[in-house]
């Protein structure tokens, strides 16, 4: 974006991303290797708590000098603002707004996009004027766009349609970019991009977006007035990134993993699967180990990704009571969005020191690891991270094996990203195990198992089989890369593979259908064609449709499915113990209630007793701890603390919780 900017002007873009913690760590890297201030470069969560975590973090890490910078353009080059709200006759009157200025003014903008969404999201009130004009004053990038849920992308092609309305450029990042979102995307920004050029473009030109492809080995530019020259030129880059990803190393090798009767109720298939998965944790760490150059002794790091958080607690129960063999040490480490803020900040603070292995030997330097290796006996040592999909995204990880209960093939390809990540060495056999089907298959038969998430559901995107095996190819899974997203068959059969499940949706989704000829006799009749599906084309496609609110209410950005409440751990007065509170809203604006709900919503946990030999938590397992280390570090007392990273979000649903500080909140059956 900034080589695309008038020199003299500088550069100024909207980075917009789906996760708070990548928006922070993305606007803080830009802003050390930029050399950018605060005026110039603008970051924006949601979440002030995430916010508040990550500085005090990384303010930390700066201290402790672990913390490292890179320059990334020259030192002459710059953003250039020089900006004046007082003096403008619209922005003057939004400047004691709060925030406001800070997110129009800012050359480069890093946020969640849900900051950007009002623009076009909005049916009442005026939040959709700031973004707007941030939209109508800067270029906009959407970061690693297909992770988004695929009922998003509705509200996504509204944003994109409304940046080519207003004039902006667009560039999308990913890398592993479906060819039906790319070129629904595309379409619904030349829609906007026409009108733009209606009416503050040359009278009577003609449409010709100017389009450009980058990856890490190759550029190409087209001017593409139509969706079919945009399409080849898509594809003709695509083919040649699948070339090239055919000849490159492999890293990351995977097999299915063919599953035995688990059983049919969930308390017979949760113990089971863990048995499973330990058995062949262990396999591949025989496979794939480093050797501690000070002790000589076996260490990998592995990551086990499961579907759901509910089986993954259920399992990782299990796993603490089976232990390890003799002569082995396993670290288990229980990673999801359940936890509470202070806790899920720790473990993710905590893989992302280790999981930096650039440098493949320096892992044997940390001091947590260092202190785990040196004060046990067993030569073989597992450190397991078990985690829910929020592994898949959003952390730069390099695990050494990885073993995956299936949802799509887009969450498996993003979840290999994280296997050898930063090491480039050849792998010669398996690293990656794929689970031939997942629980839902087992504990729900006759529904969708590939759902929630997933591109399945019940009725029209129905799979004909749950087997992994049935539903893949091995050009498909022998080696996985993004070859099966970047480019679609000719011909999908959507309900007999997971790939073409996900490009026919997507497709059907962002690309508007042909209407359906009609017969001889219904012509005579004077029958009228059948209106097409509703879908993110129809926004930009029917006439007059974005006049009205009616897309906006069908298709939300982020509908909540159910509804939730807060969750706080609050500690007692000697901060000795806490118990479970639920915050509700009071009847003045910004006020919270704390209602005690400790003895109706929750069951305590002890781990310790359940807990068998040779197996340990790998983090913190003391809340208390955690909260009172944060407490002193940003000198606010312990009850502040806990109402402001000791919540958690739940649904409201649910009867009753159960909680331990290793294991996060789980559904109690």
């Amino acid at each position: 974006m900034y080589a695309l900017a008038n020199p003299q002007q500088g550069a100024r873009f909207s980075i917009a991303l789906g996760l708070r913690t990548l928006t922070l760590q993305t606007g803080q890297a830009l802003r050390d290797r930029l050399h950018l201030g605060e005026d110039e470069l603008t970051v924006r969560v949601g979440g002030s708590a995430n916010k508040a975590l990550f500085e005090h973090y990384e303010q930390e890490a700066e201290a402790s000098g672990s913390a490292s910078k890179q320059v990334l353009i020259e030192e002459d080059a710059h953003v250039v603002f020089d900006g004046n709200f007082d003096s403008h006759p619209v922005l003057r009157r939004l400047s004691d707004e709060p925030g406001t200025r800070a997110l129009i003014a800012a050359p480069i903008l890093v946020c969640t996009v849900d900051h950007l969404m009002p623009a076009t999201e909005s049916t009442r009130g005026g939040r959709q004027i700031v973004p707007m004009l941030r939209l109508m004053s800067s270029d906009l990038v959407l970061d690693e766009i297909d992770d988004f849920d695929i009922n998003d992308l509705p509200a996504l092609t509204r944003l994109v349609n409304w940046a080519g309305l207003l004039g902006s450029r667009v560039l999308l990042s990913s890398a592993t970019l479906p060819p039906a979102l790319v070129e629904g995307l595309y379409e619904a920004y030349r829609s906007g991009r026409e009108a733009f050029q209606r009416h503050r473009g040359e009278p009577g030109l003609a449409v010709d977006i100017c389009c450009a492809w980058f990856d890490e080995h190759d550029r190409q530019h087209e001017s593409c007035a139509s969706s079919e020259t945009f399409k080849a030129a898509h594809q003709d880059f695509a083919k040649r990134r699948l070339e090239r990803l055919a000849k490159s190393p492999v890293r990351r090798r995977a097999d299915i993993l063919a599953l035995p009767p688990l059983g049919k109720r969930p308390e017979e298939i949760r113990p089971a699967t863990a048995t499973l998965l330990r058995e062949n944790a262990l396999a591949l760490h025989q496979q794939h180990h480093s050797v501690d150059p000070h002790s000589g002794k076996r260490v990998s790091f592995g990551l086990v990704r499961m579907a759901n958080i509910d089986p993954l607690v259920d399992v990782a129960r299990v796993l603490f009571q089976q232990g390890a063999p003799e002569g082995v040490r396993i670290h288990l480490c229980v990673y999801h969005s359940r936890h509470p803020l202070v806790m899920r900040s720790g473990i993710e603070r905590q893989l992302d020191r280790t999981l930096q292995r650039a440098e493949p030997d320096r892992v044997f330097q940390q001091p947590d690891i260092r202190r785990l290796l040196d004060s046990s006996e067993e030569s073989d040592h597992l450190f397991i991270v078990l985690g829910s999909p929020v592994t898949e995204v959003g952390r730069d990880h390099d695990y050494d094996w990885a073993i995956v209960e299936p949802s799509s093939m887009r969450s498996i390809i993003q979840l290999a990203g994280r296997v050898r990540r930063h090491r480039e060495q050849v792998c010669e056999s398996p690293n990656i195990l794929l689970l031939d089907t997942n629980l839902k298959h087992w504990e729900q038969p006759g529904k969708p198992a590939f759902h929630k998430p997933g591109f399945e559901t019940d009725l029209q995107w129905r799979l004909s089989s749950h087997s992994l095996s049935e539903l893949l190819t091995e050009d498909e899974y022998k080696v996985i890369d993004a070859r099966p997203r970047v480019l679609a068959r000719e011909t999908l059969h959507a309900k007999d593979s997971l790939v073409d499940l996900e490009h026919e949706r997507l497709h059907q989704l962002m690309i508007e259908q042909p209407a359906e000829p009609l017969t001889k006799k219904e012509l005579r009749i004077g029958k009228t064609p059948k209106p097409p599906p509703l879908g993110a084309y129809s926004w930009h496609v029917m006439p007059q449709l974005h006049l009205t609110g009616v897309l906006i209410q069908r298709d939300p950005f982020r509908q909540q499915l159910e509804p939730e409440i807060t969750l706080a751990l609050l500690p007692d007065e000697g901060g000795e113990t806490w118990t479970l509170h639920r915050v509700d809203d009071g009847a003045k604006r910004g006020e919270k209630l704390y209602v005690p709900v400790e003895e109706s919503l929750l069951v305590r946990v002890e781990l310790a007793k359940e807990q068998g030999e040779r197996i340990q938590p790998w983090g913190a397992t003391d809340y208390l701890t955690a909260l009172a280390d944060l407490a002193e570090g940003l000198d606010i007392s312990l009850e502040r603390a806990a109402r402001t990273f000791g919540t958690v979000t739940a649904s409201a649903r649910n009867q009753r919780w159960g909680y331990h500080p290793v294991l996060g909140f789980w559904r109690s059956r």
